[in-house]
């Protein structure tokens, strides 16, 4: 699935993409929702008690609002300033930058207003961090994309800028900095900065639609769910985020279902150009949106589209570790030709009497994935993940929410890292 999806992001200093979804750009600088899983790989994200703001997050969170309004000139003024004062790191971005232009920026004021939850920052700056290592960050880099970012922030919040104000960037952009140079750093002593994988199988399931199999020339470790960002021969530098579609495998091979969209470079190069023999590059696994085997509780998953590549994913998993728990998979298209991996849920069915399959279509008024959820149940023992377009993880949270599954127990990827990463 072209992604991750997903949770924890991989905006990169040289702005590559992430996970799954057939939505469009987007330019916000909101942080992730409620549940998008920045949690340890098999915990929950951690629910607690409100926490009093701190000076420093108070004062970030109002200079956000004041420029949320000019995101966009924002954005466009950080990479002028970065491209200006450091023309060095130009050759680290993608040669066109209209698509991801965001990403770099969104990431760090996402990071900044979780200055607070070092459990949320920390994470999701470790998957940041490892993933910069692809396109070449290095330590050096950091302050002059901070003194960027901050002179960026400081024209369009006039209004609220000053010593104090400046002071609390500063630190939290320290913060942020540090933590993303320890972890690629002790990244670096254990694995590579990307690995080059050939095409071995190219399925093309449906017109747009196809699910391509690879082998990395070193071991890939990584756990169902988790997502990697990839880049293609054809579009060096552009990096799009896909889910694996199963479980790790004894051969070592990774499979990803791509879904072609209307001018997206990656996913249109996965579909309709690449064949077996083909080299592709694939980042550090991230992202998690994984089983806890620590528990026996439940597992409710709605996939949508190309969003059924982690979710047949999770129940391989539950496979391999030989557990009988209740598993119920909600499979959304749009259409029944769009079902195009129901062969391979039918028999994992069939073989797994732990494990219900549903399928939900959309066309002719038959209904809505989120929606068909609320007419089964009880969901309050299980652990519920989504994995689809923005639209569907947004209305699917909140079904479940209402459905009494506490947030901590709902896991996704990032919607804002979504609507960025299908192209």
């Amino acid at each position: 699935m072209d992604a991750p999806t997903g949770t924890s992001g991989d905006a990169g200093i040289s702005g590559g993409g992430r996970h799954p979804a057939a939505a469009g750009p987007g330019h916000g600088v909101a942080p992730p929702g409620p549940g998008h899983g920045v949690a340890p790989p098999g915990g929950h994200p951690t629910a607690g008690p409100p926490r009093t703001p701190s000076r420093d997050a108070v004062i970030v969170q109002r200079t956000m609002a004041e420029i949320a309004p000019v995101a966009d000139k924002v954005t466009s003024y950080f990479y002028a300033l970065l491209f200006t004062r450091a023309p060095a790191l130009r050759p680290l971005f993608p040669a066109a930058m209209d698509v991801q232009r965001d990403r770099l920026l969104r990431a760090l004021l996402t990071a900044a207003e979780n200055v607070d939850d070092a459990g949320t920052l920390t994470a999701y700056l470790r998957d940041l961090g490892r993933g910069h290592r692809k396109y070449g960050t290095r330590p050096e880099h950091y302050p002059l994309v901070g003194e960027c970012l901050l002179g960026s922030i400081a024209y369009y919040a006039r209004a609220v800028w000053g010593p104090e104000v400046e002071a609390a960037w500063v630190r939290t952009y320290t913060t942020i900095a540090q933590i993303m140079i320890d972890v690629a750093a002790e990244d670096e002593l254990s694995s590579p900065p990307w690995w080059f994988a050939e095409v071995v199988s190219h399925d093309q399931r449906t017109p747009d639609v196809a699910v391509i199999t690879v082998r990395p020339q070193q071991p890939y470790p990584f756990l169902a769910g988790q997502y990697a960002s990839v880049e293609t021969p054809w579009w060096p530098r552009v990096w799009r985020h896909y889910s694996f579609a199963s479980a790790p495998r004894a051969d070592g091979l990774l499979s990803f279902h791509v879904k072609a969209v209307p001018a997206g470079w990656v996913s249109n190069a996965l579909v309709h150009r690449a064949r077996p023999g083909d080299v592709i590059r694939l980042g550090p696994p991230a992202g998690s949106m994984t089983v806890d085997h620590t528990t026996d509780s439940g597992l409710l998953c709605l996939g949508g589209g190309t969003g059924i590549a982690p979710i047949k994913a999770l129940v391989e998993d539950v496979v391999v570790h030989g557990e009988r728990r209740s598993v119920e998979v909600f499979y959304g298209a749009r259409s029944d030709f769009d079902l195009y991996d129901m062969d391979t849920m039918r028999r994992l069915q069939r073989s797994h009497p732990w494990l219900a399959v549903r399928t939900v279509v959309s066309d002719g008024g038959r209904g809505l994935l989120p929606e068909a959820v609320r007419a089964y149940g009880p969901w309050v023992e299980y652990d519920a993940y989504l994995s689809g377009p923005p639209g569907m993880i947004r209305s699917g949270v909140d079904v479940l929410r209402r459905a009494g599954i506490p947030a901590e127990r709902i896991r996704h990827d990032a919607v804002e890292e979504l609507v960025t990463a299908v192209r």
